[in-house]
């Protein structure tokens, strides 16, 4: 091919590309639509398809650079990490015991309790963040002088494996689990295993008065950084090409593990700390995976339209920011033709 062939050729695949990737951009206006809203304390949207930005905005002082708190969002993260655990052999298998890995917990009320038990929000533990009276609320927890002896006291409710109550000890529980199967600490853990393969450079994440990670929450990202989480997420623990959890251990995180449509107007199902519901737009029905933080933070995963919704939001207490974020994903989806 001579000189003039193959630069032709290659002004030609330039066009394919950029047609492509035009196709692929929403409409301003979807996102423009909350320009203005009501409440000062969206942060910001975006939008990702086939693994490309299409839709990037940021609201009421936040930038890409900012690190937001996705406060239980990052519970989901916590799962990833667990997976990566698992995918190690440094865990063996969700139904085993959490006492085989933490010591300590063979002689506290849930020296019985599965992993499974704890990623599922059915550990049977007297914790119930709804619940004030609970034993084991999170405000509790974090208002005790030592967080571990605090959980190690927690007496049992019901029995493991049979009922879903939302809780926040669990997943402090799943981190506190994975530090002593790995031998390592949480955030150094996540450093190496899904931080760095991402790269994801910059981060925050909150400890607790004992000094561990809070595998609960309090985890502040970049908007991109949770894209980028949502991206592997998406592609079956690949990202760019690289592999960063196992396939299997995405579909057992993202199965449905427990049915909570009854008592959650924003979810259906719960897997291993992800949410699960399948939205109505236009007479479509779309399954859509999610993790969710307090104050309406998101990483939406849309498998059937290859694409992946960050909200960032510090709506936090308030519930307007939950039903703002499905309202988001809803334009989104609706634009997806």
């Amino acid at each position: 091919m001579n000189l003039n062939k193959h630069l032709g050729a290659l002004l030609v695949l330039a066009a394919i590309l950029s047609a492509e990737a035009a196709a692929q951009q929403l409409p301003a206006n979807v996102l423009a639509a909350w320009d203005h809203d009501e409440h000062p304390d969206l942060r910001s949207i975006l939008v990702m398809r086939n693994g490309a930005i299409v839709a990037e905005r940021y609201y009421n002082g936040e930038t890409a650079d900012t690190l937001h708190d996705v406060r239980s969002a990052g519970k989901s993260i916590t799962a990833l990490l667990v997976g990566a655990a698992v995918d190690q052999h440094k865990i063996g298998a969700p139904a085993d015991k959490v006492s085989q890995y933490w010591k300590a917990a063979g002689q506290s009320a849930f020296a019985g309790v599965t992993l499974d038990n704890v990623l599922t929000m059915r550990s049977g533990l007297d914790a119930f963040d709804d619940d004030p009276a609970s034993s084991g609320n999170e405000d509790k927890m974090d208002e005790a002088a030592d967080p571990v002896a605090f959980t190690l006291a927690t007496p049992m409710k019901t029995t493991p494996g049979t009922q879903y109550r939302y809780n926040s000890m669990t997943a402090y529980l799943a981190g506190l689990t994975v530090e002593h199967a790995t031998g390592t600490d949480l955030e150094q853990f996540a450093r190496a295993n899904l931080f760095a393969p991402l790269g994801i450079q910059d981060w925050r994440w909150g400890r607790d008065a004992a000094g561990h990670v809070k595998g609960q929450g309090n985890l502040s990202l970049r908007t991109r950084d949770l894209g980028a989480i949502g991206q592997m997420v998406l592609d079956q623990g690949l990202y760019q090409g690289r592999r960063v959890l196992s396939a299997a251990w995405i579909e057992a995180m993202l199965a449905p593990h427990v049915d909570i449509g009854p008592g959650d107007r924003y979810a259906d199902r719960y897997g291993y700390f992800w949410y699960a519901k399948t939205q109505s737009v236009g007479g479509r029905q779309i399954p859509v995976y999610f993790a969710s933080g307090n104050g309406g933070n998101k990483i939406y995963i849309v498998p059937a339209l290859r694409s992946v919704v960050v909200v960032t939001s510090s709506a936090y207490g308030k519930g307007y920011g939950q039903l703002r974020s499905e309202n988001i994903l809803k334009a989104v989806l609706a634009a997806s033709e």
